[in-house]
């Protein structure tokens, strides 16, 4: 690596070379070590090597004869590697020049100010040099700090994705990875996930690597950090409290993943990310500009969000990726789907088949049917036991005065019947997630010829801030949905539904359409950014009017989703999404010579982070900006488990926060 005098640290503007253009389309077959042969190790350079002449970089460019100095070739080699002639001696006064020593005294000679620039201009071209952004994620040996706005058992897409990502990324062990994610008191914690409510962080770590251990049949291995955070009733979301980064024990400071880099950064009270990590890459998982349009003054609203988004956004990452075109633009972005899904829905979906496959085959045989039904019969019954015998367990402890067991994820069991239930909607009750659109389309419907001889009825499961307004809208209507509650999208059951429809236009990419493509239903989605990934799978039905929203509903109601091909089980997995995340990640041509990377835009950044820092380390403006009182500083890492919170706030809707109209 290239010491700290001879290369400038990182800057939010500092960008580099990539070793590769991004496939975001990874091949089925591309194996572990196939990343691992084509990483290529970046140069090491010597404070006593660093200002010699001669070429500097190391790269695969710098290797061709061209580049290859006399020097750096043995008597007893060729360029080619093959053995050859010995070359002709040198004489002492060009062994002394080719050196770089001066004649008289045999120090190092002094370079030029054209020759300093030029050897810098070939290491910074060459990427040989650990100027902030430089090097792929796929290079081994790397430390991964991936840092999110959500945790366990909250189960928002900010929590989920960023831990698979983590664990899939730890798992081929070729990188160090770090998962930091937000601590709430446990006061906090009743308003997020009131079921289940940890003392400390050590607990609530446990639980999460249990949850990825019954969902992905694997040990965790990366590591878990957390940093304090305050539940921000206005925003529905978690606010980091003090500087995110200071919490992250791992100190090489090598790679931040930002997952919600605008989110975590509105409130950022420490330096810029980009100075203090050599590469860092911001995950774009939300569409605020959508939920700012739904408040009151949506239009000011918007266009202030979108200015903040990108400015906090560019300041504190080299590159951004946006998981699809339904946000707003970024300075050195790409558009990829970095997401995957767990192993129990492909598993769901492959049973799913099988059973189908099954249940056509007993059409024409009723001996096989019969044995069918009688094995189902036979699996419920020891289900219903096993059931029964937990239920006494917990009564028994309860009458004896012991404390109950340390939360535990459900256990997963994928159904091995055929669909045997309707269509269905899962998600957040909040009406900017497409409630508005799904009471209108049901209506739409149900009232046209088509509704007539394919009534939609529909269950919803989800619980939210607008629970009470959403069900009283639909029962002034007279809409046939019933709203269930909150329930585990790979609960048992909802493996028997056959028809997933979510006609939100909120979403940037919905992890509940993935997962209900890899079960193998049906998936009724409106034509729009944040579907297109979805849209080229054949089971996934997109509409642009209410027409054809009818049309969707009637062929899903009277036919049976296709089995998933290998193809498509393999590009919904998480194996393929890591891979299509290292390949994004790099930085490309279009992101060092593209929009963001001019003078004026690092003169722009440079003057935003010193503005924003100072205003972000005031108090009184942290509150009137929505973060709240006394979140500027949080307490030591040690002591998160002791830490009593922020004072109590009062989170009124206002400007900054995301209340939705309806």
């Amino acid at each position: 690596t290239t010491p700290k005098g001879g290369a400038r640290r990182g800057r939010g503007w500092r960008v580099g070379g990539s070793r590769r253009s991004a496939s975001r389309e990874p091949s089925a077959n591309r194996s572990e070590a196939e990343g691992v042969a084509a990483a290529t190790e970046p140069a090491t350079v010597s404070p006593e090597t660093q200002n010699q002449p001669g070429p500097a970089s190391s790269s695969p460019a710098s290797s061709s004869p061209a580049s290859v100095s006399p020097a750096s070739v043995s008597p007893e080699t060729s360029s080619s590697g093959q053995s050859g002639p010995p070359a002709a001696a040198a004489s002492p006064a060009q062994e002394r020049r080719d050196a770089g020593a001066d004649a008289l005294t045999a120090r190092p000679r002094r370079q030029s100010a054209g020759e300093m620039g030029f050897f810098r201009r070939q290491r910074e071209d060459d990427g040989s040099t650990q100027n902030g952004s430089n090097g792929s994620l796929r290079d081994p040996g790397r430390s991964v700090a991936i840092v999110t706005t959500a945790s366990l058992p909250w189960m928002t897409g900010t929590a989920v994705n960023p831990l698979l990502r983590a664990a899939y990324l730890a798992r081929r062990g070729l990188h160090e990875v770090t998962l930091v994610v937000p601590w709430l008191t446990p006061a906090e914690q009743k308003m997020v996930h009131p079921n289940v409510v940890f003392d400390t962080p050590e607990e609530q770590g446990e639980y999460v690597k249990k949850w990825v251990k019954e969902r992905c049949g694997f040990e965790p291995k990366m590591k878990l950090d957390f940093y304090p955070g305050r539940y921000a009733t206005d925003k529905y979301s978690i606010i980091p409290v003090g500087d995110v980064s200071e919490y992250i024990s791992d100190g090489k400071h090598d790679v931040a993943v930002l997952e919600e880099p605008e989110h975590l950064n509105w409130y950022h009270t420490g330096s810029r990310w980009s100075d203090k990590f050599r590469h860092v890459v911001g995950v774009v998982h939300t569409n605020y500009l959508e939920y700012a349009r739904l408040e009151e003054h949506g239009a000011v609203k918007e266009a202030a969000m979108r200015f903040v988004n990108s400015w906090v956004s560019r300041t504190h990452c080299h590159k951004i990726i946006k998981l699809s075109d339904a946000v707003q633009d970024f300075p050195r972005s790409e558009t990829v789907n970095i997401h995957g899904v767990s192993p129990v829905f492909l598993e769901v979906g492959r049973r799913k088949a099988f059973a189908t496959a099954a249940a056509t085959a007993a059409e024409n045989d009723p001996d096989s049917a019969a044995a069918s039904a009688m094995g189902r019969t036979v699996n419920n019954m020891i289900r219903s036991f096993g059931a029964k015998r937990d239920r006494r367990r917990s009564e028994e402890r309860a009458r004896e005065g012991e404390p109950p067991p340390a939360p535990e994820p459900e256990k997963i069991r994928p159904s091995t019947e055929v669909f045997s239930k309707g269509c269905y909607f899962l998600g957040k009750v909040v009406w900017g997630k497409g409630f508005n659109e799904l009471l209108r389309r049901v209506e739409e419907h149900n009232t046209s010829e088509t509704g007539v001889s394919h009534p939609l009825k529909l269950d919803v499961f989800g619980n939210g801030e607008d629970f009470d307004d959403v069900t009283a809208r639909a029962r002034q209507k007279g809409l046939p949905l019933k709203f269930k509650g909150r329930m585990d999208h790979a609960s048992e059951s909802m493996h028997d539904y056959k028809v997933f429809i979510n006609p939100s236009l909120s979403d940037v990419v919905a992890t509940t359409t993935a997962e209900a493509l890899a079960m193998g239903k049906y998936v009724i989605c409106a034509k729009h950014p944040s579907n297109e990934f979805f849209s080229t799978f054949p089971n996934c039905m997109v509409y642009e009017t209410p027409e054809q929203f009818s049309q969707c509903v009637k062929k899903a109601l009277s036919t049976d989703p296709a089995p998933l091909s290998a193809k498509d089980r393999y590009r919904l997995s998480w194996e393929a999404a890591t891979d299509r995340f290292l390949d994004a990640a790099d930085i490309k041509e279009e992101q060092m010579r593209g929009p963001g990377t001019g003078l004026g835009d690092k003169l722009g950044e440079t003057l935003f982070a010193a503005v924003h820092g100072a205003a972000a380390k005031h108090e009184k403006m942290r509150g009137v900006l929505g973060a709240g009182q006394g979140t500027g500083r949080g307490p030591k890492a040690g002591e998160l488990g002791t830490w009593g919170g922020v004072p109590s706030q009062s989170d009124q809707p206002g400007f900054t926060s995301t209340r939705k109209k309806r």
